[in-house]
């Protein structure tokens, strides 16, 4: 309607068509931010009005507040990721959406430099990230989804106790020692030098490393006084 009523907004944004809001994939978010997009918005139709009987639109909010978190651990600005729901016939609503969210990310800065992230440990975080979105996809659909009837419920639910506690255990955990991996792949470090890059406490560092380990996927090497892949 946007088009068609020749509405004016921001050249800044490259709008990409889908089918569905709930066809916008974590990876296909992550894979903008890797190739230097610095935010990505989401427009869907209104929760409720879903013009397929799978309700789409509530699968891409949960995918954007579970990629919220995800950003928020990483040390991105979640704000550089935004949703809003609108009719097809709102151009109106659809130009201001994207002029303010437009107006949000110039002002957080480029991608990284806003929150003090140098290139090489963006594209580290985010690489691990990415590894993971099969395991993280599946972890959302199974534990951290619910039936939803509105977006109120919805934004309570994610900001609970219980998904807080579940989304430490079941995906946090689970970046770090994928960060950890990725940088041993580079060369061996100690605790404190991972600590440093990873921006974790030692002792959260140690445990991590503890439990991969145990698994035998990594190994201290006494004449360097660090960990190396195993």
């Amino acid at each position: 309607m946007a088009g068609v009523s020749r509405l004016q907004y921001t050249t800044e944004i490259r709008v990409i068509r889908v089918t569905c809001s709930g066809r916008v994939d974590l990876e296909f978010i992550l894979r903008a931010f890797a190739n230097g997009m610095d935010g990505v918005f989401i427009g869907g139709c209104r929760l409720g009005e879903c013009n397929y009987i799978t309700q789409g639109n509530y699968n891409a909010l949960n995918t954007v507040l579970v990629c919220k978190k995800i950003m928020d651990y990483i040390g991105l600005n979640p704000d550089r990721l935004g949703i809003k729901f609108m009719s097809s016939g709102e151009g109106i609503l659809f130009t201001e959406a994207v002029d303010e969210f437009t107006k949000t990310i110039r002002e957080l800065g480029p991608l990284g430099e806003g929150e003090g992230l140098d290139r090489n440990e963006l594209k580290s975080k985010l690489e691990a990230v990415k590894s993971l979105v099969p395991y993280i996809k599946l972890v959302e659909r199974q534990r951290l989804r619910i039936p939803y009837k509105s977006e109120e419920e919805c934004h309570k639910y994610m900001d609970s106790e219980e998904i807080e506690r579940l989304f430490s255990e079941l995906i946090i955990d689970k970046l770090a020692i994928g960060q950890i991996m990725l940088h041993l792949r580079e060369r061996p470090l100690s605790t404190g030098q991972l600590a440093e890059l990873l921006r974790l406490n030692p002792s959260e560092v140690s445990r991590h490393i503890n439990s991969s380990s145990n698994q035998g996927l990594i190994r201290y090497d006494e004449s360097q006084q660090c960990y190396s892949l195993a």
